[in-house]
C-alpha cells in the first residue's frame, strides 16, 4: 500500500540534507556501530559532508524531539545508518522522488530490505539481489593459520602489475567489468589511492604476476575493512586466501585499526570457511541490490 500524501509530507518534513554544521552529531551516529557503519564513517571522518568532497549527499531523519537519528549516504552508493522502520520510509520517499542516481544499494540487511521493498516498483528491476551477505570481524590474529610471509605491500610501480588482478577481482565479484563506461578512469584512480596509502597488498609470483591481493578500504578510528580478495585461479585450491589474509589481518591491527571486518556472499562457501579458519566470525548481515 503506497503512503498518503499526509504521511509522505511528515516523512519528507523528518529527513534533510546534512551540511557541515551537522558534522558531529553524524559522526556521533556513526561511531555507535564502527563495524557495520565503516564505509560511510571513512567518507565522512576524512572530507566531512560537504556533497562535493563527500561524492554525495548526507541524508539525516529526525525523531519526533528533532534529535538526529538516523543516516542514508546518497552517493554512487545508497547506504543506511542506524535506520528504524520510521526512517527507512522516509529516506525511501525522498529517494523514490530524486530517481534512481546509485549503482547499488548496500547496508545493513534488514533496513536495507525494508528500503528496496519501497523503492522497487519505481526503480525497477536489480541486475541482482544479494539478500544475505555475513559481516565479519576479529580483533584477533589469526592463531590456526600462519601468515604468508610473500605477502606485502604493493608498491607504486608496481600498479600496472595489480590493475588485470584488480579487474579480474572486481568482474567476478560485481559481474561487471569497472572499466565499462569511463574506461576505467575511476576506479584506476582508487586502485592507485589504495596503493599510495599503503592498504593495498599482494603476493607476487617469481615471474612478477599476482597470485593473491587484498586491500583495507574503509578505515577508520575505530574499525578497518579488508575488501577485493582475490587469487589468481591457477594458483587456487592452495589456501592461500587464509595464509594472505591471515598477513593481511596482522598488518591491520598492527598499524590500521582494533577491529578488523569484512563481509561476504553467503554463496561463497569457500571464501566463508577460510576467514572462519582465519578467525573472523559472524557479527551481522549485510545486503546489496546491484544495478
Amino acid at each position: 500500500m503506497l503512503p498518503g500524501p499526509f504521511q509522505v509530507a511528515r516523512a519528507l518534513a523528518a529527513t534533510r540534507i546534512l551540511d557541515t554544521a551537522d558534522l558531529d552529531a553524524a559522526l556521533e551516529i556513526l561511531h555507535r556501530d564502527p563495524v557495520a557503519n565503516a564505509f560511510v564513517a571513512t567518507r565522512v571522518e576524512a572530507v566531512g559532508l560537504d556533497p562535493w568532497r563527500l561524492g554525495g549527499e548526507m541524508w539525516g531523519w529526525y525523531d519526533q524531539d528533532g534529535q538526529l537519528e538516523s543516516l542514508c549516504y546518497a552517493g554512487a552508493n545508497l547506504v543506511l545508518v542506524n535506520a528504524g522502520p520510521e526512517a527507512v520510509r522516509a529516506f525511501a520517499e525522498r529517494a523514490r522522488r530524486q530517481g534512481r542516481r546509485c549503482s547499488s544499494i548496500v547496508g545493513p540487511a534488514e533496513p536495507t530490505a525494508a528500503l528496496w521493498a519501497l523503492l522497487e516498483r519505481s526503480w525497477g528491476t536489480p541486475r541482482e539481489v544479494r539478500a544475505h551477505q555475513p559481516l565479519l570481524s576479529t580483533t584477533e590474529p589469526a592463531t590456526e593459520v600462519a601468515p604468508d610471509p610473500l605477502v606485502r605491500r604493493v608498491r607504486k610501480n608496481e600498479i600496472e602489475t595489480l590493475m588485470p588482478a584488480c579487474v579480474a577481482m572486481f568482474t567476478e565479484e560485481v559481474g561487471i567489468s569497472p572499466l565499462a563506461g569511463d574506461g576505467g578512469l575511476l576506479y584506476q584512480a582508487r586502485v592507485a589511492e589504495l596503493v599510495a596509502g599503503g592498504r593495498s597488498f599482494a603476493r607476487f609470483s617469481e615471474d612478477g604476476e599476482v597470485v593473491f591481493k587484498a586491500e583495507i578500504g574503509a578505515v577508520t578510528a575505530g574499525a578497518c575493512q579488508i575488501q577485493g580478495v582475490w587469487v589468481a585461479p591457477e594458483h587456487r585450491g592452495r589456501r592461500l586466501s587464509e595464509t594472505g589474509m591471515a598477513a593481511v589481518l596482522d598488518f591491520a591491527l598492527r598499524e590500521v585499526a582494533p577491529v578488523v571486518s569484512l563481509y561476504v556472499n553467503d554463496f561463497n562457501v569457500r571464501a566463508r570457511a577460510a576467514y572462519h579458519r582465519v578467525g573472523f566470525r559472524e557479527v551481522g548481515a549485510f545486503m546489496s541490490v546491484l544495478f
